[in-house]
This record gives C-alpha cells, sequence and structure tokens, in this order.
C-alpha cells in the first residue's frame, strides 16, 4: 500500500505540472543566437574534404537556413603543409584530392568575416573496412545492420551515417496524355510517371562502440528499422552505409548530440547537455561553437533488397490523400483537362465508343512530382 501511495502522490504532482499551465514567453540571450555551426569530416582517402558552414537560427527564425558566406578555409598540418578549401556552393567549401599522411596530425582554420577559429592538430583515425551490410525481418518491419571488426583493436569508436534509394509508384496508372486540346495514348517506356526512383540521407545518430569488449568487433549494430508498410519496400530498396572511426573524445560528442536530439521529449528523460566541440574562437575562446571535427577515412557498402525477399502480407500503406479515381464526361474533357488539376487514367467505353475518363490529380498519378525517372548509375 505504501508503493501503491507513492505512485499516487507522483500521479498527482505530475497531473498538475502539465494542467495548470500559464503561458511561457522565455527570455532569449541574444548573444548566443547566430552562432558559428561547422560541419564536415577531414577526409585522409581518395576523396575531397567538405566543410559546411552556417549560423544557428534564433526561435522566430525557425526554419530559416543561415549559411557562412566567403569564409576563408584551410587545412594545416604540422609539417607545415596547408591546404586550401574554396566556396563550391553557399557555405559548402570543398578541397581537393589530399590524400593526407595518416601519421600526421592535421587542424582546421577559418576564418569569417571579423573572426578567426581553429581546433587543435587532431590524431587521424583510419576505419577498418565494413564486413557486411545485412538484414533481418522483424515483427515491425526490415532491420538493417551492419558488422565490422579491426584485428588490430585501434578503432573501438564508430559512427554511421547512410543513403537510401528506393522504388516506387504513384498510386494511380495513367495509360493517356492530355496534350494540344486532345487525349492520346502514353508511351510508357519515354513518358512514364507511375514508377520513380526517391532517395534519402540518415538523419539520427549511429553510434557503436567495442571498448567493453575483448576483440575490436561490431556484430549486427543497427543501423536503419524500415516499417513493413513503408513504400521502401514497395519494390526494390537500396541502402549505402557510410563507416567512420572516431577518438573518445568525438564518440562523446556525437552520443551527447544523440541524446540531446533524440531521447527528450518527457519529463522522464535525460535533459539537455552542453554541447563543447572542438572548434575554438582564437580571440575569444568563450564563444559557444557547434560542431566537431575529425580526421579519417569513409569506409562505404551497398546492398539491395527486393520485395520478394519479404514477407508477402508487407504491402506499402495506400495513400489518405488519393481517392477513388473520379470520372470525366467527353463534353467536359477540354475545361477540366485544359486546367492542368486532372490528369486522364483511363477512357470509359460502351458500344458507341468513349464516353467519359476517370481521372485523378497529378499528385497520386504523377511519381516525378515526388522523385526521378532516372535510373541511378549504381542501380542494379
Amino acid at each position: 500500500m505504501k508503493n501503491f501511495k507513492s505512485f499516487l502522490e507522483m500521479l498527482c504532482i505530475v497531473t498538475l505540472m502539465f494542467s495548470c499551465k500559464e503561458p511561457y514567453k522565455p527570455s532569449l540571450n541574444e548573444i548566443n543566437e547566430h552562432l558559428l555551426v561547422v560541419e564536415g569530416l577531414i577526409n585522409l582517402g581518395p576523396e575531397p574534404t567538405i566543410i559546411k558552414l552556417s549560423r544557428t537560427a534564433s526561435v522566430v527564425e525557425k526554419g530559416n537556413f543561415f549559411p557562412e558566406l566567403r569564409a576563408k578555409i584551410s587545412i594545416e598540418g604540422n609539417n607545415n603543409q596547408t591546404y586550401n578549401l574554396v566556396e563550391t556552393t553557399s557555405g559548402t567549401y570543398q578541397s581537393g584530392i589530399l590524400n593526407l599522411d595518416p601519421l600526421q596530425k592535421y587542424r582546421l582554420h577559418i576564418i569569417t568575416k571579423g573572426n578567426e577559429y581553429v581546433t587543435d592538430f587532431l590524431e587521424a583515425r583510419v576505419s577498418p573496412p565494413i564486413d557486411s551490410v545485412g538484414w533481418t525481418v522483424k515483427p515491425e518491419g526490415l532491420q538493417i545492420y551492419v558488422n565490422t571488426h579491426d584485428n588490430m583493436k585501434k578503432s573501438r569508436y564508430y559512427r554511421w551515417e547512410f543513403e537510401e534509394t528506393w522504388i516506387f509508384h504513384a498510386p494511380f496508372y495513367s495509360l493517356l496524355v492530355w496534350e494540344n486540346g486532345g487525349i492520346r495514348n502514353r508511351d510508357d517506356y519515354y513518358e512514364n510517371i507511375y514508377k520513380c526512383w526517391n532517395s534519402g540521407a540518415s538523419s539520427k545518430i549511429v553510434l557503436g562502440s567495442s571498448i567493453k569488449l575483448t576483440d575490436d568487433i561490431i556484430h549486427k549494430q543497427p543501423v536503419i528499422l524500415i516499417p513493413d508498410d513503408s513504400e521502401k519496400l514497395t519494390e526494390k530498396y537500396s541502402i549505402l552505409v557510410k563507416q567512420y572511426t572516431l577518438t573518445k573524445e568525438a564518440f562523446d560528442f556525437w552520443e551527447n548530440l544523440r541524446k540531446n536530439t533524440e531521447n527528450l521529449g518527457s519529463i522522464f528523460d535525460v535533459q539537455p547537455s552542453q554541447l563543447t566541440g572542438n572548434v575554438r574562437n582564437v580571440k575569444n575562446p568563450k564563444e559557444p561553437v557547434l560542431g566537431y571535427i575529425s580526421i579519417g577515412n569513409i569506409q562505404t557498402k551497398r546492398i539491395f533488397v527486393s520485395a520478394t525477399e519479404l514477407p508477402l502480407n508487407w504491402k506499402p500503406k495506400a495513400s489518405s490523400t488519393c481517392l477513388s479515381p473520379d470520372t470525366i464526361r467527353i463534353a467536359d474533357a477540354f475545361k477540366e483537362f485544359s486546367t492542368g488539376i486532372y490528369v486522364p487514367i483511363s477512357a470509359l467505353t460502351n458500344d458507341g465508343g468513349t464516353y467519359a475518363y476517370l481521372v485523378s490529380s497529378p499528385q497520386c498519378t504523377d511519381c516525378t512530382l515526388r522523385g526521378t525517372k532516372q535510373k541511378p548509375a549504381f542501380w542494379q
């Protein structure tokens, strides 16, 4: 009874906390607005180094993006070598292929309008190859996982990103085209708008560590769980997994960032902690700078999963916005189709010929509004 009473008391406190609400207007500190954000990896391998600079937005500016333009960025080695990056798009800076020496230490040097930022000279981390990327069927969907190991036991701390690509279909298959005031049959090879490819990048932070194990082995590390009714599994799905090896300090930064961004939502969750990166203002070390720069290579591996390999009862969720096709009479065809509101799907005929058309919206018939008809170069 005592435990039950304690539970009731706690329940009452929580209820009061959420029922007695008053408007809250936070006092915003302008010093913490428009902080510099530094994203990227100093790449040891045969790929360019890409660094992105931007500024944080205030509460009232939420949704806006503020790239840091016309900065000067260089990579400096403790062997006195310097490599410059150039701005390729707004806020994105890229080097050539550097093939840096992993035995040397390097730092990032950034000069913006009125400020100068650097990292310490950083030790490189060379990632071992990915052994395999696999998948397994779970009750809730398709679990993608990764395996890797380091015989030298020097890696220990890992981070993964991924890029997804998949085939999807428009809800309705349009056989006809409205053109020049008339209807004609659609050339399915050149004018396909039913089958497309879509893609996306990882938005969650995926980390793993073997520090508590004798051997440096990562076995079946979860990467992403795809729901069984996702359109990604309609026909064929592909994922490219990217692997990075981190220092302990970098791993701790990403772990804190993961907790701050993914584990919040209730009074019982871990509360936000201060994120301390490794980029500092030369003249004002107390200025917060967001981001953590590491030095290393990127290991990648791609796999494909076909719908024929998955359970037969896994079906993509039907679109809630695409209702059954409507009907347009021949007499109304010019007026209705000229607006662009409707796309003809098929003809309705009787003994006298076509008397009407089945139609739907472009959003429900044209997959190119959300994807591309161009098959990716890597597609199998």
